[in-house]
């Protein structure tokens, strides 16, 4: 009995650590990453980069979301969507978290470094330090545009894919970085909207809390019509063919049904729909970017 209690101790502690790394949100910013290895190379990715530069990219996103959780860990106890966070729930001490959260951005940085190469190495370091510091411990509580600047780390991954491929950077990779950019507002203003009041409660300056929730709708809206122009780009510059342009034009035209429907309906249940849908339009966007880069490979095939 006593083995078996240990046994489960040290689970759910692992569990605690992996909260801490923000799982979902870490999967995506892998899922992108990878896309940016693919679209960086006619052909397939060497095994070598793509395993290294995925568990490189990963463990340092999981540092930045830990380091999140730490500097946050007071702010997440007053707010209802957070205050079960190991943290808060006092099921991980600070120290602890804060070596973890060293622990893994060494590794990842050390992974990159010699693994991979250097360029990704130096890039992932400033998107780590862009949201773990700059963004969570400043922009954060100081300005209603934080969002829109702190996207920028958000916004690295398919660019740290495609240099973990070429070891250069590449002009194309920056619209993959523009694409999320563009599409970071909209994405968590809607989420805003929703949890306004909680951000007011620990006095995050969000935009609904600072200016207002019609003014947040109309902002997401004008964000949304940046993000449908942003996602031509590829179709227009010969990145990306028919196959992509028709996708961005139709998941872009669903962005936009939700925003325009945000102007004149006010309820919050619609805010979280769009912020659902946000997550699943980025999901599909690039994936039809990675079929569309494969279909001339297809095509020869046959």
């Amino acid at each position: 009995m006593e083995d078996s209690s240990i046994t489960n101790s040290i689970v759910v502690g692992w569990q605690d650590y992996i909260a801490l790394c923000k799982l979902k949100v870490v999967s995506l910013i892998i899922f992108t990453a990878i896309v940016g290895m693919f679209m960086a190379t006619p052909g397939m990715v060497p095994w070598d980069v793509l395993f290294y530069g995925t568990i490189g990219i990963g463990l340092a996103a999981c540092s930045a979301a830990a380091i999140n959780h730490i500097v946050d860990h007071k702010i997440d106890s007053m707010m209802a969507r957070t205050n079960r966070r190991p943290l808060p729930k006092g099921k991980i001490g600070l120290l602890n978290a804060i070596i973890f959260a060293w622990f893994l951005g060494i590794i990842s940085m050390a992974i990159l470094a010699f693994l991979v190469n250097p360029l990704t190495a130096g890039l992932t370091a400033l998107s780590l330090i862009g949201y773990g510091f700059i963004y969570s411990m400043y922009l954060k509580r100081a300005t209603p545009q934080n969002i829109v600047i702190g996207g920028a780390a958000g916004a690295a991954p398919p660019v740290l894919g495609w240099t973990a491929v070429t070891g250069t950077l590449d002009p194309n990779s920056l619209l993959l970085f523009l694409i999320i950019f563009a599409w970071t507002p909209p994405h968590f203003w809607a989420l805003a909207i929703y949890r306004r009041d909680e951000y007011s409660k620990v006095n995050i300056p969000m935009l609904p809390v600072t200016h207002g929730v019609k003014f947040t709708r109309l902002h997401i809206l004008l964000y949304t019509i940046i993000l449908f122009i942003v996602t031509l780009l590829p179709y227009l510059v010969g990145m990306s063919g028919v196959f992509y342009l028709v996708g961005a034009v139709l998941l872009g035209g669903g962005f936009l049904y939700y925003a325009i429907r945000m102007q004149f309906e006010h309820e919050d249940r619609l805010a979280m729909q769009t912020f659902s849908f946000s997550i699943i339009y980025l999901m599909i966007m690039f994936t039809v970017l990675l079929i569309d880069h494969y279909i001339p490979l297809l095509v020869l095939e046959l």
